[in-house]
Formats: C-alpha cells, sequence, structure tokens
C-alpha cells in the first residue's frame, strides 16, 4: 500500500504499522540495531523528544501516558494518539512551528518531516530487534532518502546520524536509505 502524501493520512499509516510492531513485541529488553538501544529504548526515543520539540515549536503539549518502563504499549498508544490528534485538528492547517535550525514550517509539515519519517525509519529497528516483519514502504524509502542526501553533511554533523554503512550499488532502496542512516541491514537479534 502507498503512503498519502497529506501528513495526518501518512502519520496514521506509519504510526499504524509501529503500533502493530509495537504490540507484537514480546522482549522489551531485546537488542536493536541502534548501538546500545533495546526494543524499549526505541519507543522511548520516539516519545521522549518529539514532546519537547512540538512544545518549544508550536506550544502545543501532547497528553501525557504511562512511562515507558512502566508500559511501553500504553506510553506508545498515549503519545501516538495525541500526535494523530493535533494532525486531524483543523487548527493545525493555520499554525507553524519554527525552530532555531530549520525556521519556520506549517506545523503539519514539520510532524511529517521530521517525526513521521523518524517513526518509518525506527519501525525497521523494532522490527529487527523484536524478530517482526521489516519491510517498510519502497517509495517512502526512495523520498527520504533522495531528500537526505541532498543534506548528508548537515545531517552527519547534527550527530542524529551513524556513519553510512556501505552497501552493494545494486542494492533494492530499503537497503540503501538504512546504510544511509548508519544501519547495518544485515543486523540481526543475537
Amino acid at each position: 500500500m502507498a503512503l498519502s502524501e497529506v501528513p495526518a493520512e501518512r502519520h496514521r499509516q506509519v504510526a499504524g504499522l509501529f503500533t502493530e510492531r509495537v504490540r507484537g513485541a514480546r522482549s522489551w529488553d531485546a537488542p536493536s540495531p541502534v548501538a546500545g538501544w533495546t526494543a524499549r529504548d526505541v519507543v522511548r526515543h520516539l516519545t521522549d523528544w518529539f514532546p519537547g520539540f512540538l512544545a518549544s515549536g508550536a506550544g502545543v503539549e501532547l497528553p501525557h501516558g504511562p512511562s515507558v518502563d512502566e508500559d511501553p504499549v500504553a506510553a506508545w498508544q498515549v503519545h501516538c494518539d495525541g500526535v494523530q490528534a493535533v494532525l486531524d485538528d483543523p487548527k493545525t492547517a493555520d499554525r507553524e512551528l519554527t525552530n532555531p535550525h530549520i525556521g519556520s514550517l506549517p506545523l503539519a509539515a514539520a510532524i511529517d518531516q521530521f517525526y513521521t519519517a523518524d517513526v518509518f525509519m525506527h519501525t525497521w529497528d523494532l522490527s529487527r530487534a523484536t524478530g517482526q516483519d521489516d519491510r517498510l514502504d519502497p517509495d517512502f524509502c526512495a523520498d527520504l532518502l533522495g531528500g537526505m542526501a541532498q543534506m548528508e553533511e548537515v545531517l552527519r554533523s547534527s550527530g542524529q546520524y551513524g556513519p553510512r554503512v556501505e552497501v552493494p550499488a545494486d542494492a533494492d532502496v530499503q537497503t540503501r536509505l538504512l546504510g544511509f542512516i548508519g544501519r547495518d541491514p544485515s543486523w540481526r537479534a543475537r
């Protein structure tokens, strides 16, 4: 299924797949492809960084759920539902997010570009950590790779991405995206 171009609908699709992986996780302490992170830490990352980004850039407060340590499934669901409510709110169309690093963007576009894309890429991490289906939408992989490749130096210097992992030149687009963001596409939980 192709992902929507509409930020609210794309978030619903991407977060829906991540939610399936969260609900399918059996061991929250399983290592993930992100060095030093467990499956629980993948969820923690998404639920921890984004509320502050929204609050400081757009004055939007997301609802607080249980901690990821207490209940990662419920923590994710409360967070995910809160983000979706922001995107579904008709007032979002008139709001902007302002950040010193990115300037001002329409709120829905900022959520799509920075957060939904992050959820999409971390779906692979959680899927691999928990032994679930790790296939990602190839068209969105290509879109993300094309956009990020144009600003590789900025991304690498941000500290948000590890060194590129070399992959075969004829690798599929998901493998190339994973290598670009510093993941070893052949990583498996031991």
